[in-house]
């Protein structure tokens, strides 16, 4: 995560009450910056399953950021979590798997997924353009 969000990213604090706000905020923004309809759905989708794992995993909250980068829209997940897997999300999970599909399907939706974990947090940013 080298390259840092402007100044002043839309930010909005949320827990379980807020998914429906932030849902609205992704759709916004990313059909004002030009993405396709179903892009804007993939990435809402994404923020989506990163925002409920902030909720289950994270602390019962996040703090989401969004900003434009060219033509692409960077969204930015963080909490207070820690995943200790640093193959989380990028390998498929077996059918039989309880849960960690997530940010499998992230990695499936976004051009591209960012991850930084320790004890004192998880950060995910994730980036999606027009095209793919």
């Amino acid at each position: 995560m080298d390259n840092h969000p402007p100044d002043r990213p839309d930010e909005l604090h949320f827990g379980l009450d807020g998914l429906g706000r932030l849902r609205d905020l992704v759709t916004a923004r990313a059909l004002a910056c030009g993405l396709a309809r179903t892009r804007a759905e993939d990435l809402v989708l994404a923020v989506h399953e990163l925002a409920t794992n902030s909720i289950r995993h994270g602390g019962g909250h996040g703090v989401f950021r969004l900003w434009r980068d060219g033509a692409a829209l960077v969204c930015e997940v963080s909490d207070r979590g820690w995943i200790t897997d640093p193959q989380a999300g990028r390998r498929r999970p077996a059918p039989d798997q309880p849960g960690g599909r997530g940010l499998w399907l992230v990695n499936q939706l976004c051009d591209a997924v960012e991850l930084r974990s320790s004890p004192a947090g998880t950060v995910v940013r994730v980036r999606m353009s027009g095209g793919r």
